[in-house]
């Protein structure tokens, strides 16, 4: 069980063992923390055959001379020349291996004696020609052990951790129990699985709360304490103050400047924190003290007495300067009080509002809780509570953010309280579950609520759930709930939100020209506020009204206003209105961008639901290139998720995505159904998404002989296209008039017109598939020359888009026009940055080591597609090899 994720380092381990009968030896030195499974790696190595000696370093034996080599049956009486004692060991083991190959396993390898290390590892580096494997597992490798190959043991992945933790309760804990699981286990195997072995029935019921440190009576505890218990007492104590300065949620880690004061305050010897690190238990970087991982850090505090704890509050409060360090010398003050301490809270209390202030929403959240603990009354602890889970998801800790809402609870019933929870909840759950379910807590919050602002805020958020869920007829309903809302008096930031309501409902009504005043407004009210959230609104006014180098400035806004304020939560929503824009806008690189690092902060803030909107974002993105496996690949990926959680916004893409990939294979008849039945949720079609797609549903039923149908497409997409004015969409249009065009001169004439209709917008791939059907047209009009002019320019586009499907089409129609593929004339020499950004993203991986299968699941596409990139690439650059390529960049 512990080998879970172990797969790759077993591998590598192995493979060498098996080179030994092709007379090649090796040695590895294992490199993890406390529980990572080094043991569990040394245990299942494959040696049959093998004859295997085996130590493991012990504190206890550390300074008894030759210890190491006892254990392995190679006693050696020392001397004083070291050369001839490690000579000796080496022909000692030489020895050993005669009769059959010899493989040797030293655990806590920087536990064991000193002379033993040493002529180990000289004999290591020196069993290239040997039948010999010499395997060390060590935590922080030992000088002695330079120049031997390393092999880490890095934290599982989350997916990993969630699927070992599975795999030991037998059934899956839930999302939320889950989630604290994986966070708590830090990725350490066996924090994990004795995490899942101690789960109790009430807290798998989700009737008690999740543990809050790894079992006391477990092997990681035990060996966290035996590290803890072998340092001497001011290593002890540094690795106390490591863990108590920053318990996760709380201040800043340990920094080595404050270290340096308490150590000079408490008469500490400063050698003793590289003591401290040598074992593993903190880790010192970047003038930081910090202990790796939630798992041991939360170990070492519950290892902890409440004396040591209590001193080492003292002595950083002792340390700190109040002035300059105000937020840490509160808070170590504040974990001294024994019980309710108002002043002590309220000290905190201004603490939490100043680091708010500064957009530090994790400090915040925890200076907030620890007011609250130390508040009197029940309504101001119920108050800082909320807005520690308010600041916690602001930060990106969504499950924390429920934790504290849970505290909230039991405290009041007062109704402006209860609305702020679910306005929390409702949020989170638009994020992470189903978003029909977020809606009933939304408009809950927006009862309950007192502040004008926050009840408009639930409404929205309700109506972007009803969006999500694909739920028009609801979204009508919030919306004419909005318009009943509004007073007025209100605030501009509450009119901006029922205006965004006016114009989004309009807009999916058909009734475009209605749409337009009240987004318009939106824009203006947008310009002179600056809340990202408010921006994130102006963003999709801008966007459904054409504008989408507004919508795109917009959005990009959002995100560095969410940034700068600390607001990660927001990010991924803001992100996805960037990717749209830049779709719109024919920036394909910019729209890949956007979507991936939307793809990947999401899924680091815990929103599977934005995740899936990127993902479909991401598809829709390679299918309007005819990239068909980057498509289906990036599909497959979301559709879990966009199904078991009725995600109509992402379905509809995905439809939308799905029917490109059709006309790609040449199936129209599939593509056209697809799009008119486009199912998203409970509302079945989404209407926006619906009228966006209506150029490749056209498109589709020209191909099919359904003109008609055609037609009335065309006539709603020309509605859009026309109230909203935008260049790009007109193109479109008039591309899809040409398709329907009944005579020769009429198509001609609505072909160039949209081919200046993309020069204008810059909307370069759509106009070299304008150029394409264009140049066809031309060639059954037996015009072939200006055909090849035609196919010439798309060519060159759609080779610079890396759109290698179109790129073929444009080739076989230049053949038909009675012309040979164009010959390469480049006399330049070809650097990275001739690669398309699907193409120098996947060098980048190559260059870090990845995997092609590590590459693809970083890059949600299929490894064959890898494949045919890693193919073009070495074509490109005139590569021939993975090495090659490595080497070239450099």
């Amino acid at each position: 069980m512990l080998l879970r994720g172990r797969d790759t380092e077993l591998a590598m381990l192995n493979t060498a063992l098996a080179d030994v009968g092709e007379g090649r030896g090796s040695a590895f030195v294992l490199v993890g923390g406390v529980g990572c499974g080094r043991t569990s790696v040394l245990d299942a190595l494959d040696a049959p055959g093998f004859r295997v000696l085996r130590a493991t370093g012990s504190a206890a034996e550390r300074d008894l001379g030759l210890a190491g080599l006892h254990q392995l049956g190679l006693p050696v009486a020392a001397t004083s020349d070291d050369f001839s004692f490690c000579a000796t060991v080496f022909d000692n083991v030489r020895a050993a291996a005669d009769a059959r190959p010899l493989l040797v396993l030293v655990d806590d390898a920087d536990q064991l004696d000193r002379p033993s290390l040493r002529a180990l590892a000289f004999t290591a580096r020196r069993v290239a020609a040997l039948p010999v494997v010499v395997v060390f597992a060590v935590h922080d490798p030992p000088d002695a052990l330079a120049g031997i190959t390393r092999v880490p043991l890095p934290p599982l992945a989350p997916p990993a951790a969630a699927s070992l933790l599975k795999d030991r309760v037998g059934r899956d804990p839930g999302e939320d129990l889950l989630a604290d699981l994986v966070d708590l286990g830090s990725g350490v195997p066996l924090a994990l699985v004795e995490l899942a072995e101690a789960l109790t029935p009430a807290q798998l019921a989700g009737q008690a709360a999740p543990p809050t440190a790894p079992p006391a009576d477990g092997r990681f505890r035990a060996a966290v304490a035996a590290r803890l218990g072998a340092l001497g007492p001011d290593a002890r104590r540094f690795v106390l103050l490591a863990a108590l300065d920053g318990d996760g949620a709380g201040p800043a880690t340990l920094d080595l400047a404050t270290a340096v004061r308490v150590a000079e305050a408490a008469g500490l010897d400063l050698a003793a924190l590289d003591e401290a690190r040598r074992c593993g238990l903190v880790r010192v970087e970047d003038d930081e003290v910090d202990v790796p991982g939630r798992a041991l850090r939360a170990s070492l505090r519950a290892e902890a007495s409440v004396a040591d704890r209590r001193l080492a509050h003292q002595l950083v409060v002792q340390a700190l300067d109040p002035e300059h360090d105000r937020f840490r010398w509160t808070w170590h003050r504040a974990a001294l009080a024994a019980g309710p301490a108002p002043k002590l809270a309220d000290e905190l209390l201004a603490v939490a509002d100043s680091a708010r202030a500064a957009g530090d929403n994790l400090a915040a959240a925890a200076a907030y809780r620890r007011s609250a603990a130390l508040a009197r009354e029940p309504d101001d602890r119920a108050g800082r509570l909320l807005a520690a889970a308010t600041q916690a998801w602001l930060g990106g800790r969504p499950r924390h953010a429920r934790v504290l809402v849970r505290e909230v609870l039991p405290l009041t019933t007062a109704p402006h309280a209860r609305g702020l929870a679910d306005l929390l909840l409702g949020g989170l759950a638009l994020r992470d579950r189903t978003p029909a379910l977020a809606v009933e807590t939304l408009l809950a919050a927006a009862e309950r609520l007192r502040s004008r602002k926050h009840a408009a805020t639930a409404l929205v958020l309700a109506g972007e759930a009803s969006c999500l869920a694909g739920d028009s007829e609801r979204y009508f309903a919030i919306a004419e709930r909005a318009e009943r809302f509004a007073t007025a008096d209100d605030p501009p930031y509450v009119h901006a939100a029922v205006d965004h309501f006016r114009g989004m409902a309009a807009t999916f009504r058909g009734r475009h020209a209605d749409a337009i005043p009240p987004l318009r407004r939106v824009l203006r009210t947008a310009a002179g506020l600056d809340e990202p959230t408010l921006k994130v609104w102006a963003s999709q006014a801008a966007y459904t009204l054409g504008d989408a180098e507004l919508a795109r400035d917009l959005a990009v806004a959002a995100v560095r206003t969410a940034g700068n304020r600390g607001m990660a939560a927001l990010l991924p929503w803001a992100l996805v209105y960037v990717a749209m824009a830049e779709l719109l806008l024919d920036r394909h690189s910019c729209a890949l961008g956007s979507a991936e690092q939307g793809v990947r902060t999401a899924t680091a803030l815990g929103q599977p639901n934005s995740v899936a909107d990127h993902l479909s974002i991401l598809a829709l993105e390679a299918a309007l290139r005819g990239d068909r496996d980057t498509a289906t690949g990036r599909l497959d990926a979301a559709l879990h998720d966009v199904a078991s959680r009725g995600l109509g916004r992402p379905g509809a893409l995905a439809s939308w995505a799905s029917a490109c990939v059709d006309l790609v294979d040449e199936h129209p008849e599939d593509a056209m159904n697809r799009l008119r039945t486009m199912a998203s949720g409970a509302g079945g079609v989404h209407p926006g998404i619906r009228v966006m797609a209506a150029p490749q549903y056209i498109e589709a039923a020209v191909q099919c002989g359904r003109r008609g149908t055609a037609a009335k497409a065309l006539h709603v997409f020309d509605d859009w296209a026309g109230a909203t004015g935008s260049t790009a969409r007109l193109a479109l249009s008039a591309r899809c008039h040409a398709l329907l065009a009944a005579n020769p001169a009429d198509a001609e004439e609505r072909y160039r017109a949209a081919i200046d209709l993309h020069r204008a917008s810059g909307t370069a791939l759509e106009l070299a598939k304008t150029e394409l059907f264009y140049a066809h047209h031309l060639r059954r009009e037996r015009r072939p020359k200006l055909a090849r002019d035609q196919l010439r320019d798309a060519l060159r586009i759609f080779q610079r888009y890396d759109a290698t499907h179109w790129a073929r089409r444009a080739l076989t129609e230049l053949r038909a026009t009675g012309e040979a593929a164009p010959q390469a004339t480049r006399t330049t020499p070809v650097t990275v940055k001739d690669l398309t950004p699907q193409q120098a993203e996947i060098v980048r991986l190559v260059a870090e080591g990845a995997t092609n299968r590590e590459v693809a699941a970083r890059l949600f596409i299929s490894h064959r597609t890898v494949d045919h990139h890693l193919r073009n690439i070495f074509a490109k650059l005139g590569v021939r090899s993975r090495v090659e390529l490595v080497a070239f960049l450099r």
